[in-house]
Protein backbone atom coordinates (compact mmCIF):
# COMPACT_ATOMS: atom_id res chain seq x y z
CA UNK A 1 0.00 0.00 0.00
CA UNK A 2 1.48 3.50 -0.65
CA UNK A 3 1.93 5.95 2.33
CA UNK A 4 -0.10 8.59 3.19
CA UNK A 5 0.30 12.35 3.43
CA UNK A 6 -2.16 14.70 4.96
CA UNK A 7 -2.01 18.05 3.91
CA UNK A 8 -4.10 21.25 5.35
CA UNK A 9 -4.93 24.70 3.06
CA UNK A 10 -4.91 22.17 0.17
CA UNK A 11 -7.32 24.04 -2.36
CA UNK A 12 -5.03 26.82 -3.83
CA UNK A 13 -1.12 28.19 -3.42
CA UNK A 14 1.40 26.64 -1.25
CA UNK A 15 -0.83 23.92 0.11
CA UNK A 16 -1.79 22.69 -3.57
CA UNK A 17 1.66 22.80 -4.40
CA UNK A 18 3.39 20.84 -1.60
CA UNK A 19 0.26 18.26 -2.62
CA UNK A 20 1.70 18.13 -5.91
CA UNK A 21 5.01 17.48 -4.11
CA UNK A 22 3.61 14.65 -2.24
CA UNK A 23 1.50 12.91 -5.32
CA UNK A 24 5.09 13.10 -6.96
CA UNK A 25 6.66 11.04 -5.00
CA UNK A 26 3.91 8.37 -5.21
CA UNK A 27 1.92 8.82 -1.94
CA UNK A 28 -1.85 9.15 -1.43
CA UNK A 29 -3.68 12.32 0.11
CA UNK A 30 -5.96 13.21 2.60
CA UNK A 31 -6.61 16.91 1.74
CA UNK A 32 -9.01 19.27 3.25
CA UNK A 33 -9.64 23.39 2.67
CA UNK A 34 -12.50 25.38 3.58
CA UNK A 35 -13.26 26.09 0.48
CA UNK A 36 -15.18 24.79 -2.29
CA UNK A 37 -12.60 24.12 -4.60
CA UNK A 38 -10.64 21.86 -2.53
CA UNK A 39 -12.53 19.51 -4.86
CA UNK A 40 -11.01 21.21 -8.46
CA UNK A 41 -7.23 20.09 -6.68
CA UNK A 42 -8.68 16.76 -5.80
CA UNK A 43 -9.44 16.03 -9.00
CA UNK A 44 -5.95 17.43 -10.46
CA UNK A 45 -3.86 15.66 -7.96
CA UNK A 46 -6.08 12.00 -8.99
CA UNK A 47 -4.84 12.82 -12.33
CA UNK A 48 -1.07 12.31 -10.91
CA UNK A 49 -1.89 8.56 -10.33
CA UNK A 50 -2.95 9.01 -6.43
CA UNK A 51 -5.26 7.81 -4.55
CA UNK A 52 -6.88 11.38 -3.10
CA UNK A 53 -9.70 12.08 -0.54
CA UNK A 54 -11.02 15.75 -0.13
CA UNK A 55 -13.20 17.64 2.40
CA UNK A 56 -14.41 20.77 2.79
CA UNK A 57 -14.71 21.49 6.39
CA UNK A 58 -13.60 24.21 8.98
CA UNK A 59 -9.54 23.55 10.09
CA UNK A 60 -10.55 26.46 12.54
CA UNK A 61 -12.91 24.25 14.61
CA UNK A 62 -12.62 21.23 16.40
CA UNK A 63 -15.28 19.54 14.60
CA UNK A 64 -13.53 20.42 11.26
CA UNK A 65 -10.80 18.79 12.08
CA UNK A 66 -12.45 15.72 13.34
CA UNK A 67 -13.73 15.27 10.39
CA UNK A 68 -10.93 15.44 8.53
CA UNK A 69 -9.25 12.90 10.76
CA UNK A 70 -12.06 10.71 9.95
CA UNK A 71 -11.46 10.55 6.75
CA UNK A 72 -7.76 8.12 7.31
CA UNK A 73 -8.96 6.38 10.57
CA UNK A 74 -7.91 3.16 8.78
CA UNK A 75 -4.58 4.29 7.70
CA UNK A 76 -1.51 5.40 9.70
CA UNK A 77 0.06 9.06 8.25
CA UNK A 78 3.18 8.80 7.11
CA UNK A 79 3.42 13.14 6.53
CA UNK A 80 1.41 15.68 7.71
CA UNK A 81 1.84 19.23 6.08
CA UNK A 82 0.26 21.82 8.36
CA UNK A 83 -0.04 24.27 5.76
CA UNK A 84 -3.93 26.19 6.49
CA UNK A 85 -3.75 29.51 7.94
CA UNK A 86 -5.49 32.89 7.60
CA UNK A 87 -4.71 36.02 7.20
CA UNK A 88 -6.30 39.86 8.48
CA UNK A 89 -4.98 43.15 7.42
CA UNK A 90 -6.16 46.33 8.91
CA UNK A 91 -5.34 47.82 12.56
CA UNK A 92 -6.22 45.98 15.24
CA UNK A 93 -9.14 47.85 16.78
CA UNK A 94 -10.27 48.14 13.25
CA UNK A 95 -11.23 44.31 12.53
CA UNK A 96 -13.95 42.13 13.41
CA UNK A 97 -13.63 40.22 16.79
CA UNK A 98 -14.60 37.15 14.81
CA UNK A 99 -12.27 37.95 12.10
CA UNK A 100 -9.81 38.10 14.63
CA UNK A 101 -10.93 34.76 16.21
CA UNK A 102 -10.49 33.13 12.78
CA UNK A 103 -7.35 33.24 12.54
CA UNK A 104 -6.50 32.77 15.77
CA UNK A 105 -8.26 29.48 15.69
CA UNK A 106 -7.33 28.28 12.07
CA UNK A 107 -3.56 29.13 12.43
CA UNK A 108 -2.78 28.50 15.96
CA UNK A 109 -5.52 26.36 18.25
CA UNK A 110 -6.78 23.82 14.99
CA UNK A 111 -3.06 23.45 13.55
CA UNK A 112 -1.91 22.26 17.15
CA UNK A 113 -5.11 19.60 17.75
CA UNK A 114 -4.40 18.48 14.75
CA UNK A 115 -0.43 18.29 14.71
CA UNK A 116 -1.65 17.15 18.41
CA UNK A 117 -3.55 14.13 17.26
CA UNK A 118 -1.32 12.96 14.65
CA UNK A 119 2.13 13.66 16.43
CA UNK A 120 0.72 11.48 19.12
CA UNK A 121 0.33 8.28 16.74
CA UNK A 122 3.59 8.81 15.36
CA UNK A 123 5.91 8.91 18.08
CA UNK A 124 3.28 5.76 19.14
CA UNK A 125 5.09 4.18 16.06
CA UNK A 126 8.31 6.03 15.86
CA UNK A 127 8.34 7.40 12.80
CA UNK A 128 6.47 10.19 10.69
CA UNK A 129 7.38 13.52 9.50
CA UNK A 130 5.60 16.73 10.33
CA UNK A 131 5.89 20.28 7.85
CA UNK A 132 4.49 23.19 9.34
CA UNK A 133 4.16 25.99 7.17
CA UNK A 134 5.19 28.89 9.55
CA UNK A 135 6.45 32.59 8.33
CA UNK A 136 8.97 35.08 8.55
CA UNK A 137 6.18 37.47 9.17
CA UNK A 138 7.04 35.59 12.95
CA UNK A 139 10.13 37.48 13.03
CA UNK A 140 8.95 41.01 13.35
CA UNK A 141 5.83 42.73 14.70
CA UNK A 142 3.31 43.02 12.47
CA UNK A 143 1.80 46.50 12.34
CA UNK A 144 -1.07 46.76 10.32
CA UNK A 145 -1.42 42.94 10.68
CA UNK A 146 -0.92 42.08 14.37
CA UNK A 147 -2.56 39.05 14.54
CA UNK A 148 -0.94 37.10 11.67
CA UNK A 149 2.11 38.29 12.55
CA UNK A 150 1.55 36.72 15.99
CA UNK A 151 0.24 33.66 15.37
CA UNK A 152 3.61 32.60 13.02
CA UNK A 153 5.33 33.98 15.65
CA UNK A 154 3.55 30.93 17.75
CA UNK A 155 3.90 28.61 15.28
CA UNK A 156 7.24 29.09 13.95
CA UNK A 157 8.96 28.68 18.21
CA UNK A 158 6.31 25.68 18.76
CA UNK A 159 7.48 24.03 15.59
CA UNK A 160 11.37 24.01 17.15
CA UNK A 161 10.27 23.27 20.17
CA UNK A 162 8.05 20.35 19.26
CA UNK A 163 11.30 19.17 16.59
CA UNK A 164 13.49 18.83 20.27
CA UNK A 165 10.76 16.69 22.00
CA UNK A 166 10.60 14.21 19.41
CA UNK A 167 13.88 14.22 18.37
CA UNK A 168 14.32 10.27 20.29
CA UNK A 169 10.76 9.18 18.78
CA UNK A 170 11.99 8.88 15.16
CA UNK A 171 9.42 11.80 14.51
CA UNK A 172 10.76 14.80 12.71
CA UNK A 173 9.41 18.66 12.16
CA UNK A 174 10.15 21.02 10.26
CA UNK A 175 9.02 24.31 9.58
CA UNK A 176 8.81 26.12 6.49
CA UNK A 177 9.06 30.51 6.29
CA UNK A 178 8.18 31.70 3.30
CA UNK A 179 7.94 35.68 2.60
CA UNK A 180 4.96 36.93 0.55
CA UNK A 181 4.07 34.43 -1.87
CA UNK A 182 1.62 34.86 -5.36
CA UNK A 183 -1.70 33.14 -3.39
CA UNK A 184 -4.56 34.57 -2.46
CA UNK A 185 -3.80 35.36 0.97
CA UNK A 186 -3.66 38.88 -0.05
CA UNK A 187 -7.12 39.28 -1.27
CA UNK A 188 -8.23 37.26 1.32
CA UNK A 189 -6.91 39.04 4.40
CA UNK A 190 -8.07 42.32 2.03
CA UNK A 191 -4.42 43.72 1.68
CA UNK A 192 -4.58 44.10 -1.63
CA UNK A 193 -4.60 48.27 -1.57
CA UNK A 194 -0.93 47.65 0.41
CA UNK A 195 2.17 48.14 -0.42
CA UNK A 196 2.97 44.21 0.42
CA UNK A 197 0.00 43.69 -1.47
CA UNK A 198 0.72 44.64 -4.80
CA UNK A 199 4.78 43.71 -4.85
CA UNK A 200 6.36 41.06 -6.38
CA UNK A 201 6.09 37.77 -4.32
CA UNK A 202 7.30 34.48 -4.64
CA UNK A 203 6.04 31.14 -6.67
CA UNK A 204 4.31 28.99 -4.69
CA UNK A 205 5.73 25.94 -6.43
CA UNK A 206 9.34 26.70 -5.17
CA UNK A 207 8.29 28.18 -2.07
CA UNK A 208 6.84 24.45 -1.50
CA UNK A 209 9.05 22.20 -2.97
CA UNK A 210 11.85 24.24 -0.60
CA UNK A 211 9.60 23.40 2.46
CA UNK A 212 9.16 19.33 0.95
CA UNK A 213 12.75 19.15 0.12
CA UNK A 214 13.50 20.30 3.71
CA UNK A 215 11.04 17.85 5.45
CA UNK A 216 12.31 14.98 3.17
CA UNK A 217 15.77 15.63 4.52
CA UNK A 218 14.89 15.85 8.21
CA UNK A 219 15.38 19.69 8.62
CA UNK A 220 14.55 21.56 11.75
CA UNK A 221 13.69 25.21 9.33
CA UNK A 222 14.20 26.44 6.35
CA UNK A 223 13.34 30.43 4.59
CA UNK A 224 12.45 29.68 0.97
CA UNK A 225 14.05 32.76 -1.09
CA UNK A 226 17.60 34.50 -0.76
CA UNK A 227 15.61 37.76 -0.34
CA UNK A 228 13.86 36.56 2.20
CA UNK A 229 16.46 34.82 4.22
CA UNK A 230 18.18 38.16 4.11
CA UNK A 231 15.28 39.64 5.84
CA UNK A 232 15.02 37.03 8.16
CA UNK A 233 18.58 37.26 9.06
CA UNK A 234 18.25 40.90 9.86
CA UNK A 235 14.81 40.85 11.71
CA UNK A 236 17.36 39.11 14.46
CA UNK A 237 19.43 41.66 14.79
CA UNK A 238 16.85 44.73 14.34
CA UNK A 239 15.16 46.62 17.14
CA UNK A 240 11.62 45.23 17.21
CA UNK A 241 10.16 48.91 17.03
CA UNK A 242 12.67 49.49 13.71
CA UNK A 243 10.72 46.03 12.15
CA UNK A 244 7.33 47.67 13.36
CA UNK A 245 7.74 50.67 11.50
CA UNK A 246 9.28 48.69 8.84
CA UNK A 247 6.37 46.23 8.90
CA UNK A 248 3.93 49.52 8.80
CA UNK A 249 5.13 50.93 5.71
CA UNK A 250 4.53 47.72 3.80
CA UNK A 251 1.21 46.47 5.28
CA UNK A 252 -0.69 50.03 6.56
CA UNK A 253 -3.70 50.15 3.81
CA UNK A 254 -3.35 52.64 1.08
CA UNK A 255 0.12 52.43 1.34
CA UNK A 256 0.28 50.78 -2.63
CA UNK A 257 -1.45 53.65 -4.38
CA UNK A 258 0.56 55.03 -6.79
Amino acid sequence: MSKLAMVTGASSGIGLELAKCCAAEGFDLLIASDEPEIETAAAELRSMGVQVDAIQCNLNEEAGVDAFLALGTDREVDFLLANAGQGLGHGFVDQEWTGIRRVIDTNVTGTLYLVYRIATEMAKRGEGKILFTGSIAGFMPGTFNAVYNASKAFIDSFAIALRHELQETGVSVTVLMPGATDTGFFERADMLDTKVGQAEKDDPADVARTGFQAMIDGDAQVVSGWKNKLQAAAAHVTPAGILAERHRKMAEPGTGAD
